[in-house]
């Protein structure tokens, strides 16, 4: 069945608040431990204006909704300063996995209400309420992960420098357009398959890959 316009514009919503989201958490994380960085610069917000980024909200995921099929998007990372963090050992920890977690968070919290509302009898598994938080769940699952792949200038690779400090990234891999592409790569192989397994871990039942 083939998606409707209304349907890809939610889904492009979804993507777009969660990877919002994401980068709020950044920012709180880094500002709860010590570094007001992205405080100053307006970032510790949920507004989604202060969180645009041209290429991974607003046209890549447009495109790959309505040309492809598929979804991905980031939003403006957030900048800090790491020298400023208390804790500095693990506090580029804390800040990179902060955004990553806040998607897993949505995708558990909402996740185990699709899979015990229909007992409770405050879900019904047919319904369109039903599908929307379904979709909610796997695309925040598919934002976690992907900002996990260790290849700049994704969270992963700064948590493997800041685990690994090390740890050389060859130079090339350290541009964003070499890096997204790779990523994206990745991505298109391997994502659907791993979060089709997390949301069966966290709901209980298949991915309702349906749409309305």
């Amino acid at each position: 069945m083939e998606a409707t316009i209304s349907f890809k514009l939610f889904l492009y919503l979804v993507v777009v608040f969660s990877a919002i989201f994401h980068e709020y958490c950044h920012a709180w994380a880094a500002n709860t431990l010590g570094d007001p960085t992205a405080k100053y610069s307006g970032r510790l917000t949920l507004n989604p204006l202060r969180h645009l980024d041209p290429v991974g909200t607003v046209f890549l995921p447009l495109f790959l909704l309505f040309f492809w099929g598929g979804f991905i998007g980031w939003a403006k990372p957030v900048p800090y300063n790491p020298y400023n963090l208390r804790d500095q050992k693990w506090g580029g920890v804390k800040v990179a996995i902060s955004g990553p977690a806040a998607n897993f968070l949505i995708a558990l919290l909402i996740g185990l209400i699709i899979r015990f509302g229909p007992t409770i009898g405050i879900l019904n598994p047919v319904s369109f309420f039903y599908i929307s938080l379904s979709w909610i769940v796997y695309v925040n699952i598919v934002l976690g992960l992907f900002n996990l792949i260790p290849i700049p200038p994704l969270d992963g690779s700064k948590l493997l420098t800041d685990i690994f400090p090390n740890f050389k990234i060859a130079n090339f891999l350290t541009t964003s357009f070499i890096g997204i592409f790779l990523a994206l790569v990745l991505a298109i192989m391997f994502l659907p398959f791993v979060s089709n397994y997390i949301y069966y871990i966290i709901v209980g039942l298949p991915f309702p890959s349906l749409i309305f």
